[in-house]
């Protein structure tokens, strides 16, 4: 049997063809943005998806110098058609790898289930001290002959995910289909941040009272997407780190704003741009 290494932190989801309106393809999927932002940060990072092989080995090659990667086979690979920004994006679902059903052995210290389109089933288990979740491809439906992607109620076995988690990161978009999941997840003590753009963040830290967090202003933002991942990944990385919840937060902030600084995934901060960044936001709230 193949010896399991050991990795900081292991994305489980679809990694994506993302077709956007001028034709262009690149890679996508919150387990590839997350994961290789906590790369940047100085983990050892693993992405397990499934779809075609060597389609998504063609789509990373420019970072398999920063990320471990491990394919399931499968017919196709998630494809997107995206197009448009924030709460004004759409995506069609051209293709879809189906659920990750097998039960990997996953050594990791932050396991981050990563779903982009329903692809993770309630139960899967791990050797991890720490698991992260950003369920808003469970509340995602493709439905009509458009396949365009709509967004509605988690089913009552996804929602217990919740219960499984020590950190969740969510957007207000998502909130309402997935107020079950919330509430399994504070149940069980985990931190829940919900994101708005450029508006505060909420924190609950278990069954205690909400606090808040500011988003600095950000100067012509020049792209968002996988934006919520890269804040996801760098919460993660903050908190098992040990800082609070809530300087958890403004680090993942500042995370995403310099992601949105330039276009792709280069845009994606090491820890020193996002210290920097972080340093201004700090200066600029107190001018």
């Amino acid at each position: 049997m193949k010896q399991t290494l050991h990795f900081d932190y292991t994305a489980v989801g679809h990694v994506t063809i993302d077709v956007l309106a001028d034709g262009t393809r690149q890679p996508g999927g919150a387990a590839f943005y997350s994961a290789l932002q906590a790369a940047r940060l100085g983990s050892s990072a693993q992405i397990v998806t499934q779809g075609v092989p060597t389609e998504i080995e063609e789509l990373l090659e420019p970072y398999r110098g920063e990320l471990e990667l491990r394919i399931l086979p499968a017919p196709a690979t998630t494809t997107l058609a995206t197009s448009g920004t924030g709460t004004r994006r759409s995506q069609r679902m051209l293709a879809w790898a189906g659920p990750i059903a097998a039960q990997l052995p996953l050594d990791t210290a932050i396991l981050h289930l990563a779903p982009v389109a329903r692809e993770i089933l309630p139960g899967r288990r791990a050797h991890s001290g720490f698991v992260g979740l950003t369920p808003q491809g469970l509340a995602r439906r493709w439905p009509g002959p458009d396949g365009e992607i709509r967004l509605s109620a988690l089913q009552p076995e996804s929602a217990t995910l919740g219960a499984q988690a020590d950190a969740v990161v969510i957007s207000e978009l998502e909130r309402a289909s997935c107020e079950a999941l919330i509430a399994a997840a504070r149940a069980r003590g985990a931190i829940v941040v919900i994101t708005d753009g450029e508006h505060p963040s909420t924190i609950m830290h278990g069954r205690g009272s909400p606090s808040s967090c500011a988003v600095p202003p950000l100067t012509e933002p020049v792209e968002d997407l996988g934006a919520g991942d890269v804040f996801a990944a760098a919460l993660f990385v903050a908190v098992v780190e040990g800082v609070t919840a809530e300087a958890a937060v403004s680090f993942a902030t500042a995370a995403a704003a310099v992601r949105m600084g330039a276009r792709g995934a280069a845009a994606i901060g090491e820890r020193s741009a996002i210290e920097a960044r972080l340093r201004e936001a700090g200066n600029d709230a107190s001018a």
